[in-house]
């Protein structure tokens, strides 16, 4: 037995997700942790995460602390448009995106779909050269539009200064579409919300974008006329022989050729006094490209960013570093079994020094002179040491009242009061997502941009 998950079920799930995140309400609340300051080993090598219970249950032990998720987005790989770049066209019978992308984001933050890859007259594929741009191109945004070199391109949509800070990286691009069922649903839209309805409303479901030649025939000394057969109307296209072949096939007009309706069709050559050319239409998305562009870009990965600001009133470290990375859904509050709701909080236990902590560092390891117990510093408070127990350390409880130790002999204290809790109850809700990663070193000044990227 042979059998797929397509796209479809794909984009469903990752729907799922992403609304899951953005309409989360305080009984469904997502967080992003950071942890881990201790080394991952003699050489701190970043050790690759397993799918386990055990990895699960390492990562909750070393988390710092949490922040919770406020922006989620669709995105996609990024690929910048870049002049001498042989581009691929839309395909319907491709798997993926291909080694020579089908879409570009250009320097004013635009993305654009190639439809049609330029070819010279033998049909050998040519780089392009001339940036896409409607404006440049003198049409409007919601037409199909040649470049001089022979691509053909669909404006998409633009990516706001907002939505570039929070989900635009060097590795992925946001992508949406724009919610809306009646004229009166765009109140509210910022501009490049209403640029893109525009691009969505104006999509024609069924447009033949293309045709891909399957063999070329032989002897002809025309050009054959072609027929495209199908439930649809209004797609025409021109062969180009050279050495008695069908070389390359192009639809007669940018926009009006591609022709709309068609759920299936096929070719049909006549004419042009040879024989053998077969060849089949390339169809767009069911809704028409730019209605739903993340079904014509392929988009099943979602991005969750936060941006941790400093010590974000005392529930981040400075001064220490961080080495992983987690998504938990529906965390708790330490000893309510209620979702933990704050907008961010500390996930560390801690223990009040009853000497004082002048002769204590972050990043050391600790011992119990008494219970033995051994934990990692993560900061010192006034008199308070915040830390997190793992397998390096074992999990044991400190005392009151006995002498804490640093393993190299340089700090010394007595412990006041060993019971201790976090906000953030590290060992409650779902972990969804672990990223082990080189250390991070925070100090007062500093704001991360954590993303997050979740593919389907």
């Amino acid at each position: 037995m042979a059998a797929i998950v397509t796209d479809s079920l794909k984009k469903l799930l990752a729907n799922l997700l992403y609304t899951d995140i953005a309409n989360a309400t305080d009984s469904d609340e997502y967080y992003v942790g950071i942890g881990k300051s201790d080394q991952y080993n003699a050489a701190d090598t970043i050790i690759t995460p397993t799918r386990t219970i055990r990895d699960e249950r390492i990562t909750r032990a070393n988390l710092q602390s949490v922040k919770r998720v406020g922006d989620v987005s669709f995105v996609i790989p990024r690929y910048n448009w870049t002049s001498g770049t042989t581009y691929s066209g839309f395909n319907d019978n491709q798997v993926g995106i291909p080694t020579n992308t089908y879409y570009v984001l250009t320097e004013d933050n635009e993305v654009y779909i190639c439809l049609q890859q330029g070819r010279n007259a033998l049909g050998t594929a040519v780089p392009s050269t001339v940036k896409p741009s409607y404006t440049t191109a003198g049409v409007g945004q919601t037409n199909v539009f040649e470049t001089a070199d022979g691509y053909r391109w669909k404006f998409m949509y633009s990516i706001s200064a907002s939505r570039a800070n929070s989900f635009l990286s060097a590795n992925y691009v946001p992508i949406e579409k724009v919610a809306w069922e009646t004229a009166g649903d765009s109140a509210g839209l910022n501009a490049f919300e209403l640029q893109q309805l525009t691009v969505q409303r104006a999509a024609k479901p069924g447009q033949i974008t293309g045709i891909s030649i399957s063999s070329g025939g032989s002897g002809y000394t025309s050009a054959p006329t072609i027929s495209i057969n199908g439930n649809g109307t209004g797609a025409a296209a021109t062969a180009t022989i050279s050495g008695g072949t069908i070389v390359k096939i192009e639809m007669n007009n940018e926009s009006a050729a591609l022709g709309s309706g068609y759920q299936y069709a096929d070719i049909e050559f006549s004419g042009g006094g040879g024989t053998g050319a077969t060849a089949r239409p390339i169809i767009g998305p069911i809704g028409g490209i730019g209605a739903d562009p993340r079904d014509d870009l392929k988009a099943t990965s979602i991005m969750l960013n936060v941006k941790p600001d400093g010590t974000e009133d005392g529930a981040f470290i400075v001064g220490n570093d961080f080495r992983q990375i987690s998504v938990f859904r529906n965390m708790e509050e330490t000893g309510t079994n209620t979702v933990l709701t704050a907008s961010d909080a500390r996930a560390l236990k801690s223990i009040v020094m009853a000497t004082g902590v002048g002769s204590f560092s972050v990043d050391k390891l600790i011992r119990g002179g008494t219970s033995d117990t051994a934990a990692f510093i993560d900061d010192i408070d006034s008199n308070r040491i915040y830390f997190h127990q793992n397998e390096n350390t074992g999990f044991g409880i400190f005392q009151n009242g006995e002498t804490l130790s640093e393993s190299d002999g340089s700090g010394t204290g007595t412990i006041d009061s060993a019971s201790s809790t976090s906000l953030a109850d590290a060992f409650s809700g779902e972990l969804l997502y672990i990223e082990n990663r080189a250390r991070v070193i925070r100090d007062a000044a500093q704001q991360e941009d954590i993303k997050v990227i979740i593919t389907i």
